[in-house]
């Protein structure tokens, strides 16, 4: 029973958005395809312990959700209507001379992420139609209340019905408007599975990261000219590189500056490096980076030096200079505060930290960062209070732990 139980786990997250997409595209209809899939792996979670897994498990549940698709259109008595429907939504003419493209998920991705629907809409539907988050963890990622995002999701699929959006990648014509969601997308997509948000998920979801990887492949491969295209590829190489050395033996958190950087993927490493390289070659042209790009040459800078305290902090901190003035988020402003602490000292640092506090004061990072620096400053009681706080919102088991025991060691 644990084996079965173990298998339908990791099928949900080998096989959910296989299932979905498949359904999407034989009934056009996101609702259909979503309560189908969850009703086929709540019948495995029931048959698989008595009868065994089956020897190809995405094919039984492809095929038990397609029946309980069907079944559902059966009893609201609207077949007619539906496959009508169907016939709509889903296109089974090739998309122009992208007719070599053929991934029901890619599919699936630039349906969820169509400029029709809100940002927020398009990410939120992709991370539960794609990566196969719960509502919760979605509302998590979000920093939102889980009834929102709920509402969120709903709506989003309302519209795609309404609105009768294809099921298809876009033309070669539209494709360069529609990737910068896509890619929005895919990066949270990826940092989902790098440090998984909910308490009883993983830690590290490496299916996901996974994921998000295959299809920035799948999108270089069709724009292969498109920078931010290239930027998020080496981003994610360079962030996934490090993963071997990021939990320690006991499952816990292993912050950069203590990972054992003899452990990184040397080859991911060098793949990062040349497409930086390549966009840095580019903006010595004239072209201007994005914000991927940036975020993956501040990344090429940590892993090329051999030792922490070989890193070029100063570039780093010119970096993010650069990328607040494109995105300034208080996030970043947090992350470029990391830069200023190794540069101007801790009190510098914490200043602009609080700053943030307004925007920041339900993320745990914010907590955590302040905590490490008032640590830096002796300031002990203090910092106690920002791990709690930091312990409080965290949702990743191995982030808590590590958290927890910098905590325990204060004096």
């Amino acid at each position: 029973m644990t084996d079965a139980r173990e298998a339908v786990t990791r099928a949900h997250r080998e096989e959910w958005a296989r299932v979905v997409a498949a359904l999407t595209r034989r009934f056009g209809d996101l609702d259909i395809a979503e309560e189908a899939a969850a009703e086929a792996f709540a019948t495995a979670v029931e048959r698989w312990p008595a009868d065994g897994v089956p020897p190809n498990p995405g094919a039984w549940l492809t095929t038990t959700a397609t029946r309980k698709a069907i079944d559902r259109i059966r009893r609201e008595n609207k077949r007619d209507d539906k496959q009508k429907e169907a016939r709509m939504v889903h296109d089974d003419e090739p998309p122009g001379t992208l007719g070599v493209i053929d991934d029901d998920r890619l599919r699936l991705i630039f349906t969820c992420c169509h400029p029709a629907l809100a940002v927020e809409a398009r990410v939120a539907l992709t991370l539960r139609m794609v990566g196969g988050l719960t509502v919760r963890e979605i509302a998590r990622a979000f920093l939102v209340a889980e009834t929102a995002m709920e509402r969120r999701i709903t709506r989003a699929k309302a519209k795609i019905k309404a609105a009768r959006i294809p099921y298809r990648v876009p033309s070669a014509e539209d494709l360069p408007a529609r990737v910068s969601g896509v890619l929005a997308v895919l990066f949270l997509v990826f940092n989902e599975g790098y440090l998984a948000t909910g308490s009883a998920a993983d830690p590290v979801r490496d299916d996901l990261t996974a994921e998000a990887i295959r299809l920035t492949r799948l999108i270089r491969a069709l724009l292969p000219d498109d920078g931010e295209v290239a930027g998020l590829l080496a981003l994610m190489l360079l962030i996934e590189a490090r993963r071997p050395a990021r939990m320690s033996a006991g499952g816990e958190l292993v912050p950069l500056h203590e990972q054992d950087r003899g452990a990184w993927d040397a080859a991911l490493i060098a793949e990062g490096h040349r497409l930086v390289r390549e966009r840095l070659a580019a903006a010595a042209a004239g072209v201007a980076p994005g914000r991927y790009q940036i975020l993956a040459a501040i990344n090429a800078v940590h892993t090329s030096a051999r030792d922490i305290r070989d890193t070029d902090w100063s570039q780093i901190l010119a970096l993010y200079d650069q990328l607040v003035r494109l995105d300034p988020s208080p996030i970043i402003a947090l992350n470029r505060a990391v830069a200023v602490a190794e540069l101007d000292g801790p009190e510098v640092a914490l200043a602009a930290v609080d700053r943030l506090e307004p925007r920041l004061a339900g993320y745990h990072a914010f907590h955590a960062t302040r905590a490490d620096l008032l640590r830096r400053l002796g300031r002990g009681q203090e910092s106690r209070a920002a791990y709690d706080k930091a312990i409080e919102l965290a949702g990743n088991t191995a982030e808590t732990a590590y958290l927890t025991r910098r905590r325990d060691q204060l004096r």
